[in-house]
């Protein structure tokens, strides 16, 4: 939102991290919400993408204020086509005043990112949907994260068996960073990345499944299929010149 009157705020109370910028609202709106989370409040909201890297006009600043104060508990890349109005992919924010507030565990220091960009799937050429297995992933894995700390023998949102930690609705399963989709960070990181907070600079690549046939064998299978294939393509183009022919007379 780039016409939001900006002028007339200078002064407003709610610019603790920063005066945002005239021409974006982006860090009107976040500042905005954080002004009026009660002291256990937690909330989310939707934005740009741009709001998680751009430093123009301040931006950048009032984004590491907001880090710095240990504000930020989950970042969210999300796909585009999933709004009918916009195309462009956007990102959810969720915000807490208080990561130690007795509701969940102790993540003063933490953030999480997930990164479901390559989630959904197209209903039609202009509009994307997440499944409710995809919905499902994504909030199981930041109520596990909530839950329980980050641990090498613990588990991402598993069905394997619930948290003893996971009750009264608040999600089930075990929490783990997993390569490509999610990873638990500390604002050393965020800082050590610029503080920017998109979640593709934390996740990482997505493991690839390692191919432990000989190159050998893959090779002589690969060239047999090549063969096949030219020689498909050799009865195709003399079926193709013949019925040519056969026009011609």
């Amino acid at each position: 939102m780039s016409d939001w009157k900006g002028e007339l705020l200078r002064e407003d109370v709610r610019w603790k991290y920063g005066v945002p910028s005239l021409n974006n609202a982006n860090f009107a709106w976040v500042q905005h919400f954080i002004h009026h989370l009660a002291p256990t409040g937690i909330a989310g909201f939707v934005l740009a993408n741009g709001s998680m890297s751009s430093n123009t006009s301040g931006e950048g600043e009032i984004r590491k204020n907001i880090i710095e104060a240990d504000l930020v508990d989950c970042m969210i890349a999300m796909p585009d086509k999933l709004f009918y109005n916009v195309t462009i992919p956007h990102c959810l924010w969720f915000v807490t005043r208080n990561k130690k507030n007795g509701k969940f565990r102790d993540r003063r220091g933490q953030t999480l990112f997930i990164d479901a960009r390559k989630m959904g799937y197209m209903i039609d050429r202009r509009h994307r949907e997440l499944s409710n297995e995809e919905i499902s992933r994504i909030a199981q894995t930041y109520h596990a994260w909530r839950l329980q700390s980050p641990s090498p023998l613990v588990g991402e949102a598993t069905q394997k068996s619930p948290s003893p930690l996971a009750g009264e609705g608040r999600g089930e399963g075990y929490y783990k960073d997993i390569p490509g989709f999610c990873k638990s960070a500390t604002i050393e990181d965020i800082h050590a990345h610029g503080y920017v907070l998109t979640p593709g600079r934390y996740v990482g690549a997505e493991d690839i499944e390692e191919d432990d046939k000989p190159f050998d064998g893959k090779m002589k299978r690969l060239t047999a299929k090549l063969e096949e294939q030219f020689a498909e393509s050799e009865k195709l183009e003399k079926l193709i010149r013949r019925n040519l022919k056969e026009l011609e007379t």
